[in-house]
Order: C-alpha cells, then sequence, then structure tokens
C-alpha cells in the first residue's frame, strides 16, 4: 500500500461512521517516511509535509509542486496527434483573412474555449469569427447539418469545434460538400472511426502525448501556443503587431479546467495556480462583471470557479441564451457586460428553482429502485416535463446522495436527452460509447466522470439494465475504496486562518487532488440549527476548550443532519474540511462537515 491508499486501521478506531463508512488514514509506513523527509529536507511543517506525501509528492518534486510552472509542465504542441496540421490550417486561415467559424459547447469549457479563439483572432488582426454556441433544447449537443449550412452562407470557410465534433460524422460530411474545411479542438473520448476532419483530441485512440487529463480550453491554449510559434516564425507577430498575451488567458483555462472537473493534477494545476492568479486582477471586463453579480468577496478560489462562476455560464446554456457565456467572456464594453451578467444570475436563480422541484422527483424515483433491487450499480431517472438542461445537476446530485454512478433523462418527445455523472474510478463515458455501439443510444459520449446521451423513450429499461450491468464491477470496487481517508488529526485550537494558509499551499484542490479532510475528535455538540433550505450550522465544543463553528451543507433530512441536530450534547469525531469565507471584507476559517463518528 502506499502513501495515496491509505492506512489499513482504522483512524481514531472509526470503523462505522454515521455514514456507514470506515475511517482510514491517508498515510501508511511509507508516506509517514516520506513526510518526515519532506520535513527534513526542505523544512516544509509537519501538516504540509503530510499533505503533500499524501498526494504522492516526493522529496525531488517537492519544491517544483509548490510552484508549479507553464515551463516545466508545458507540453511541446506538437506531441497532440494532428495538432501540427491543425496550427498549419489556422496559421494559414489568419495570414490570408479568411473567414473561419467557431462552434462552441454550451458549457463553460465551451465558452471558454469558444473566448480564447475569439480573443486570439483579434489580437493577431483577423477578421472577426463567426460564433455559433447551439441550443440544448431545439439543437442538442455538437455540431449540427443546419448551422454548418447558416455558417458557410454567410461566407465561412474554415469551421473549427471546441469541446464537441470528435464524433460528428453526418455534420463534417456536410460541410465538405459545402467547401469547409473543419478542425476539431476536443477533448472526450473517442471512438476508433473518426469523422473527416483535422482532429486534435488528447483522447483520441491513436494520441501518444498522455495530456488526456486536459480539458477542451487547454487543448486550445496548446494549439494557441503551437500556432504563435508557426506565426512568429513565418514573421506574422513582430515589433508592429506583437503576439498575444497567452499568460493572460490562463483564466479562461481555469475556469474550464475547474468547472469541467478536470483533475488538477500535472499540467491543469499550473493553469489553474496562473489562472486564478490573472483572475485576480479583473481585467478580463466580463469576468469582472461576472464575479460583482455573483456577489464575491476576496480572491478567487477554486471554489468560485466551480460554484459561483461556473453555475452562472452555464445557466445561459440550460435554460436561456447559449451564447451568453461565450460573448460575455469576449466583451470590453463594461455596461454591456454587466448587463449580461446580470441576466446570467438570473437565469442561474432560475435554474436552481427549475432544479429544485426535478430533484424532488429524480429521488423519489432513485428510492422506488432501491426497492426493487438491492444490487444497483447505477441510477436511471427520467421526467416527461424537466428541462433539459438541468438533467446534468439532478444526475449530478443524486451521485453525491445515493453514492451511485447517475442518469437523468428529459423526454420532451420521443427521444429524450440524457446526462450522467460517474464515482472516482468508474468511467461512464466509455460505456456510454458501447450502449451507443450496440444501437442501445441513439448518440452519446463524454469523459470517465460525465457523459451525455440521446435516447429513444422506449429504451429507457433496457439501458438502465445495461448499466447496471456494464458497471457492477467497476462500482464493485469502488465501493470497496470508499472508506473516507483522513488527512490528519487537530484539535479545536488548530481551527484556524494560519493553519488553513499552510494547508493552501498544497493546492488547489479538486477532482485528482483532494481537498484535505481532517479528524477533530471527541467534539461535543452545543448547538445546532438548519440554516437556508437544508444546510445545518453547528457550534461544537472541543475538548481543548476551543469553540468550533461548523457548517454541514445539503444534510437535512439524512444521517449527518439529523445527529447533529437531535444529538445536542452527545461526543462525536468530526471529520470536516477547511475553507476561507469572507464576509464584509473580514477573512474567518469555515469548518464543513463531512462525517460524524459517534465516540465509543
Amino acid at each position: 500500500m502506499n502513501a495515496m491508499t491509505g492506512g489499513a486501521r482504522p483512524f481514531l478506531g472509526v470503523e462505522r461512521s454515521i455514514l456507514g463508512r470506515p475511517w482510514r488514514a491517508r498515510l501508511d509506513a511509507a508516506g509517514e517516511a516520506t513526510a518526515l523527509a519532506l520535513t527534513q529536507a526542505h523544512g516544509i511543517d509537519d501538516l504540509l509535509a503530510r499533505i503533500l506525501a499524501g498526494r504522492g509528492v516526493g522529496v525531488a518534486e517537492a519544491t517544483r509542486y509548490l510552484d508549479p510552472t507553464l515551463r516545466d509542465l508545458m507540453p511541446d504542441p506538437s506531441t497532440l496527434t494532428e495538432m501540427d496540421a491543425a496550427v498549419e490550417r489556422l496559421g494559414r486561415a489568419i495570414e490570408t483573412g479568411e473567414q473561419i467559424a467557431i462552434f462552441g459547447d454550451y458549457d463553460v469549457d465551451g465558452a471558454c474555449s469558444s473566448a480564447l479563439l475569439i480573443d486570439y483572432w483579434r489580437a493577431a488582426g483577423a477578421p472577426e469569427p463567426f460564433l455559433h454556441i447551439p441550443d440544448r433544447i431545439f439543437e442538442g449537443y455538437g455540431p449540427n447539418s443546419d448551422a454548418i449550412r447558416a455558417l458557410a452562407g454567410r461566407g465561412a470557410t474554415l469551421l473549427v469545434t471546441v469541446d464537441c465534433g470528435t464524433v460528428s460524422h453526418e455534420p463534417f460530411k456536410v460541410a465538405r460538400e459545402l467547401g469547409l474545411d473543419v478542425i476539431v479542438l476536443d477533448h472526450h473520448q473517442a471512438p476508433e472511426d473518426l469523422p473527416p476532419a483535422i482532429i486534435v483530441n488528447p483522447n483520441r485512440q491513436d494520441d501518444l502525448s498522455g495530456q488526456g487529463a486536459l480539458c477542451a480550453a487547454g487543448v486550445v491554449f496548446l494549439a494557441l501556443a503551437g500556432l504563435t510559434r508557426r506565426l512568429r516564425a513565418r514573421g506574422w507577430f513582430g515589433d508592429a503587431r506583437p503576439a498575444p498575451d497567452l499568460l493572460a488567458a490562463l483564466d479562461l483555462v481555469a475556469l474550464a479546467t475547474v468547472a469541467d472537473v478536470a483533475p488538477l493534477t500535472g499540467l491543469n494545476r499550473a493553469f489553474v495556480v496562473k489562472g486564478l492568479q490573472v483572475m485576480r486582477n479583473r481585467a478580463r471586463t466580463g469576468l469582472a462583471a461576472l464575479m460583482d453579480a455573483a456577489r464575491m468577496d476576496g480572491v478567487p478560489r477554486v471554489y468560485h470557479l466551480g460554484f459561483a462562476l461556473g453555475p452562472r455560464i452555464n445557466a445561459g446554456g440550460r435554460i436561456g441564451d447559449a451564447g451568453l457565456g461565450a460573448r460575455l467572456l469576449t466583451l470590453s464594453d463594461s455596461i454591456e457586460a454587466n448587463s449580461i451578467a446580470r441576466e446570467l444570475d438570473r437565469l442561474n436563480a432560475e435554474r436552481q428553482g427549475i432544479e429544485k422541484v426535478a430533484l424532488e422527483e429524480a429521488i423519489a424515483q432513485a428510492e422506488t429502485q432501491f426497492l426493487k433491487s438491492n444490487r444497483l450499480s447505477c441510477l436511471v431517472v427520467e421526467g416527461p416535463d424537466w428541462h433539459p438542461g438541468v438533467v446534468g445537476l439532478i444526475a449530478a446530485r443524486l451521485k453525491e446522495r445515493f453514492s451511485l454512478p447517475s442518469f437523468a433523462f428529459a423526454f420532451n418527445r420521443e427521444t429524450g436527452s440524457g446526462s450522467g455523472r460517474s464515482l472516482s474510478g468508474v468511467d461512464i463515458g466509455k460505456v456510454v460509447r458501447r450502449a451507443v455501439d450496440l444501437g442501445l443510444a441513439i448518440k452519446g459520449g463524454g469523459h470517465a466522470m460525465a457523459a451525455g446521451v440521446t435516447l429513444e423513450r422506449g429504451r429507457v429499461e433496457e439501458f438502465r439494465a445495461f448499466l447496471n450491468d456494464a458497471l457492477a464491477e467497476a462500482v464493485e470496487a469502488a465501493r470497496d475504496a470508499d472508506a473516507l481517508v483522513i488527512d490528519a488529526a487537530l484539535a479545536g485550537r488548530g481551527v484556524h486562518l494560519d493553519v488553513l494558509r499552510r494547508v493552501e499551499k498544497a493546492g488547489p484542490y479538486g477532482q485528482g487532488n483532494p481537498e484535505p479532510l481532517f479528524a477533530l475528535p471527541e467534539q461535543r455538540v452545543a448547538d445546532a440549527m438548519v440554516v437556508g433550505e437544508n444546510h445545518v450550522r453547528a457550534r461544537l465544543r472541543s475538548g481543548d476548550g476551543a469553540s468550533v463553528e461548523a457548517i454541514a451543507f445539503r444534510v437535512v433530512g439524512s444521517p449527518v443532519g439529523d445527529a447533529l441536530l437531535k444529538g445536542r450534547g452527545e461526543l462525536f469525531h468530526v471529520a470536516a474540511r477547511l475553507s476561507a469565507n469572507q464576509f464584509r471584507g473580514v477573512e474567518k476559517v469555515e469548518t464543513r462537515i463531512v462525517d460524524l463518528a459517534r465516540v465509543q
């Protein structure tokens, strides 16, 4: 067992928590030795050393890990299959003043990828690209023939698709017939048989670059780095026309990386570290307006990207004008930017209301499925009048609540659009592609943690049965590994900003770089109350006399929520994460409860 798989002994003796999970130490004996070596070799304090060792960071790479640089981690763009062909064609379009069209997906990654290209084209002195973001309901995911015909009719001769296009055979045949060249910059899982286009996708089967963790915006960024190199070599950029500042574009790459739940390791982690630094300058008019609309206080953090900015950009694609997010990110007019940002904020609030109603129905369906079977490996729910824009959110909520891969479908006609979310270690993108190959689904694709599917109404049960069979082994393995992994124990007096600052040095945290989880031993519940609609705020009294203010999100009606609300005076070990919470200019530590275990 290595330092990242957790020790075998129960942490604090917890074999079964309130949520039925064993607690395990992240570090085994080898991990403890690595943490000690980090402290001795680099003078890193013990807590930070334990966190680093728990994420596989050794003595040799510690310095670079704590200060990741693009210079160390950026690959040569040419290592991606067909990147050189894409760069050559893009460069020729700029040099000749050719009209290009960008077709982007309707989510954050698609919006950021589209904005990256538009900004670059403007800075390079090329004609303004046409932009098309499809309507989720009327056009669905990915390129479609009607949109391509319309873009060609406006004079486009080169089509660039971002965050989509890897499986678009028929639309690209239409593009070829119309005389359009096509470049795909994507990251979704790819079949062996690819459509007629230049396809740059680190997840295509013949790509050996090792960059499969990138989101589409990361792929676009590499393409623009390669394009800059080519145009410099040909004299396009110089004193009279400086090359675009790609480092200033890292705010968009960071936003897309976090919102698309890409692993925050390696190059992605560097993108996010540097992108957050760029974002602090508030130089991008549209993002600054969105930060204000989201009522963001303090410096931007990963949390803000995933839970404040991302959902608002997505809201346009979910229930409003799908192009709002991409347009906002390219604006320099603050008045227009503020107007769009306010509209996205309003749409996000509307989306939350729509989601709440649909989620209640989805939970009821899921509980019925549990009554019918005790060996479920996947949940599949459906609604005849659900908004297609919230099915991904419903799937995510079901996955969180029931710890199972989950799919939600909106059947507003004879076919339904669905979205799935998965557990770590359970690849639903690959299984969805297999369902398409077998003819169970009309179309579909995605990546390990998220996938989209189009299904005939009458095939839901068949699709559900297929998923439960296909995912059973992987889900069982994921459940076996479902121990709550604790990084370290903290006394009540250890919950303060200095500790948080030390912890943050190993961030930013997210998918692939788990946020540290701490155990607070023997905490007595002094008080607990419901706040908001379904959160519980608690005041804990620590054995060292400290008082800890804590919150548990979305737990009303759950075992954790019930234990807190009914457990006044009881003694618990508490598993929690620490984060910064800024209110009216004052920064405090927020203790977010994840699990509880009664003290025996």
